[in-house]
C-alpha cells in the first residue's frame, strides 16, 4: 500500500540522526514489546506479513510521530483487537477484563532460543517454471494495491535487469491478506540510479531490490 512507511525517495523529513553507542533498547518496555510480539507471532494467529501490514497501515500521523517500538506495539494491539484476543477497552485499562479464547500454540520460555534460531523460512517448492532468467530486462509494474506489498513505490514503472533468481517464496501480498502463501518466483533486480532518480542521481548509482514475479513485466 502507499502508506507512510514507504518513504524511499521522499524528502522533507530531515537528516537521519545517529545516536553514538545506541543501545538495542531504550527502556524495559521496548524489550517487553519485542518479546510479546515474537511470542504472539509464534502462536500462529497471524503471519509475519500480516504483522508487517498491521504496522504499516497505521494512520500516517501516528506512524510518522511514533518511535520504532511504539509502532510495533500499536501494530500488535491492532492484531490482538482484530482477532478478539484483546479488546480496545482492555488495552485502555491495561489489564484483562474477561477470559480470552485459547490460542493455537504457546511459545514456552525454554523454546525461545531454538525458535529464533530456526526462523521462519519462506522458500517453497516451485509450482511452475520461472518466467525470467538472469540478464532479462524487466519492468516493475505500476501497481497501487490496497493491502500489503513489498514493491517499493519509487521503483514502480522503471526498467531493471535480473541479476539473480532466488527460487519461489511466500508472496507477502497474498499471505498478509489471509489468502494463502501463493509461492511465487523471486528475483534480484538491478536498476540504474539515473533511470529511477533522473539527472539528480549519484553518478554510478545502482539500486537493487528483490521483487516477486507478480510485480514484473517483460521490458
Amino acid at each position: 500500500m502507499n502508506g507512510a512507511q514507504d518513504l524511499g525517495g521522499m524528502m522533507g523529513f530531515g537528516p537521519v540522526v545517529l545516536e553514538a553507542n545506541e543501545p538495542p533498547f531504550h527502556g524495559e518496555w521496548e524489550k517487553r514489546t519485542l518479546a510479546i510480539t515474537l511470542a504472539m507471532g509464534a502462536t500462529g494467529e497471524w503471519s509475519l506479513d500480516a504483522s508487517r501490514f498491521a504496522r504499516e497501515s497505521l494512520p500516517p500521523p501516528r506512524y510518522l510521530t511514533s518511535t520504532y517500538y511504539e509502532i510495533w506495539l500499536a501494530g500488535l494491539e491492532k492484531l490482538l483487537d482484530e482477532r478478539d484476543l484483546v479488546t480496545a477497552e482492555e488495552i485502555e485499562a491495561g489489564h484483562s477484563l474477561r477470559a480470552s479464547r485459547p490460542v493455537k500454540r504457546v511459545l514456552a520460555a525454554g523454546d525461545v532460543a531454538a525458535a529464533l534460531a530456526r526462523g521462519g523460512p519462506a522458500v517453497r517448492e516451485p509450482r511452475a517454471p520461472a518466467h525470467f532468467a538472469v540478464g532479462d530486462r524487466v519492468r516493475a509494474r505500476n501497481m497501487h494495491p490496497q493491502g500489503h506489498t513489498r514493491i517499493p513505490r519509487y521503483l514502480r514503472g522503471h526498467v531493471g535487469t535480473v541479476e539473480a533468481v532466488h527460487g519461489t517464496h511466500v508472496l507477502p501480498d497474498s499471505n498478509a491478506a489471509g489468502k494463502g502463501e501463493n509461492p511465487t518466483w523471486l528475483y534480484g533486480i538491478a536498476f540504474d540510479g539515473r533511470d529511477v532518480w533522473g539527472d539528480d542521481a549519484e553518478p554510478g548509482l545502482t539500486l537493487r531490490a528483490d521483487l516477486w514475479e507478480s510485480y514484473l513485466d517483460p521490458a
